[in-house]
């Protein structure tokens, strides 16, 4: 049997009727930030910022097919207001949030990577940085019901899990792109990220319709 907060996520799974104008604003700020950084060729952010982005779609695919086979919740719902509820964790909102998450953070790597932060390689130093802002507005969303979480081991009590599961693997991965040396090295990974993606949503979505 879902959860109340599965149930509302799911009366609006996909309702176009959900539709706000100010989404489209917002997808013209993503494309100008990614325009942006193409006009400079700056690639490490680009691919950087993709990379993330696919990791987080990777994250948010397993997370609809526990609530599928369950029957009981995903790890984390968003059943709130949204404009548009893509999968049952992932709203169109949280989407273009994390497209350019990346290039924020990014922007805020030193360009030495060997450079050392509190005797932290920075690289490292960063990722837990920016995973723990990322858990510390993931519990302030959750305190307003934004966000939901049904299992015990996946709350403000154990944040850890959030952490090591919800946004470290993100950063790692976005800043190894980030520090790949050529640009086809950073398009094969992205795209071989994309395409695990692309074939999982293809897979689960449209043809067996589990999440």
């Amino acid at each position: 049997m879902p959860t109340p907060a599965a149930e509302q996520a799911l009366s609006i799974l996909r309702d176009g009727s959900q539709f706000q104008w100010y989404v489209i604003p917002i997808f013209v700020l993503v494309v100008y930030v990614y325009a942006v950084e193409v006009e400079r060729r700056n690639w490490n952010l680009v691919f950087a910022g993709l990379a993330l982005w696919g990791v987080d779609w990777f994250n948010e695919i397993w997370n609809s097919l526990v609530f599928h086979f369950t029957n009981y919740a995903p790890v984390w719902g968003a059943p709130g207001k949204t404009a548009y509820l893509i999968l049952i964790g992932l709203n169109i909102e949280i989407c273009f949030n994390f497209f350019i998450l990346a290039i924020v953070f990014a922007k805020m790597l030193p360009p030495d990577k060997n450079l050392k932060v509190l005797g932290i390689p920075n690289r490292w130093f960063f990722a837990v940085l920016d995973s723990i802002i990322c858990v510390i507005i993931e519990l302030l969303l959750n305190s307003v019901s934004a966000l939901t979480w049904d299992y015990s081991w996946w709350n403000a009590r154990a944040p850890w899990l959030i952490f090591l599961i919800g946004y470290f693997p993100f950063f790692v991965v976005s800043f190894w792109v980030y520090d790949m040396k050529s640009v086809r090295t950073k398009a094969v990974t992205v795209g071989a990220i994309l395409a695990f993606d692309a074939a999982c949503l293809i897979i689960f979505g449209a043809i067996l319709k589990w999440i």
